[in-house]
């Protein structure tokens, strides 16, 4: 199973490790492209700090995270799923998992990311602020720039088992699952059943349990219908979509009485 997960636009600080080694980061396929979104990025924030805060749609209140990515290539560099934070992560809590789920997240959660692509939530980064929605002067749209980098080392990724793609609007345009691949995806959406829409807090936070619920059982559903009943099986109430043709992914709806 390949669990694909949005990052946060809140991070934990970088601390005082090691700094980043690109060549160490997940999916080497995507060194190239990343070592370019990294030198852009900095180099827009040495040139103008009022400008570097309009491209990456920073408020005067933010002004500190311009100087943070200035920093990128000698702050500590802390594991992936220790700087991402907000409301999907706290509900996750990855560091209270016990050893054998540690691993699991280890080898199946990767979170899309505007600067880095994609990486594991093991992956050492530091802290940083660049969303997918930003459009760097010299690459264009982040969601953009991503999709041919993405489509060569993505599939592969895949493997031949589930992908549970967890990813927002904003972070799904990087990839979009293709052919076979598709067959075996599953979107989600987390509703609030008496009312059936989508509330953005819950929504997130409700993802975060499923995911951490799925590690914490060693649950390992093969596709989207075995998925559809291990999530049964944890007590969530689901409500499947099989493809309406080939090449899409499974839909399912999470139904969630409470807003918490």
């Amino acid at each position: 199973m390949l669990v694909l997960l949005p990052p946060s636009e809140g991070k934990a600080a970088s601390g005082r490790g090691a700094p980043l080694k690109p060549e160490s980061l997940s999916l080497p396929g995507l060194a190239g492209a990343r070592e370019a979104v990294l030198a852009e990025l900095v180099d827009l924030c040495a040139a103008d700090e009022d400008k570097a805060r309009e491209v990456l749609g920073l408020s005067e209140g933010l002004r500190g995270e311009v100087a943070k990515n200035l920093e990128l290539r000698t702050a500590g560099a802390r594991p992936a799923g220790e700087i991402y934070t907000g409301v999907l992560y706290d509900a996750l809590d990855l560091a209270s998992l016990d050893p054998a789920a540690r691993r699991r997240a280890a080898r199946s959660l990767l979170v899309f990311s505007g600067l880095w692509g994609a990486v594991a939530v093991t992956d050492r980064i530091p802290s940083y602020r660049c969303s997918m929605g930003v459009r760097l002067p010299g690459l264009g749209a982040l969601g953009a720039y991503w999709r041919t980098p993405m489509a060569s080392v993505m599939p592969e990724a895949a493997g031949s088992g589930l992908v549970l793609d967890l990813r927002s609007a904003a972070y799904a345009v990087a990839w979009k699952p293709k052919g076979e691949v598709a067959a075996r995806t599953a979107t989600v959406r987390v509703l609030h059943a008496p009312t059936r829409k989508v509330v953005s807090h819950f929504n997130k936070a409700t993802k975060g349990r499923i995911v951490r619920a799925l590690l914490a059982d060693g649950a390992a559903p093969e596709d989207p219908a075995a998925l559809v009943e291990a999530l049964r099986d944890l007590g969530y109430v689901v409500e499947a979509r099989a493809p309406g043709r080939a090449g899409t992914p499974w839909a399912l709806d999470v139904l969630v009485d409470e807003v918490h």
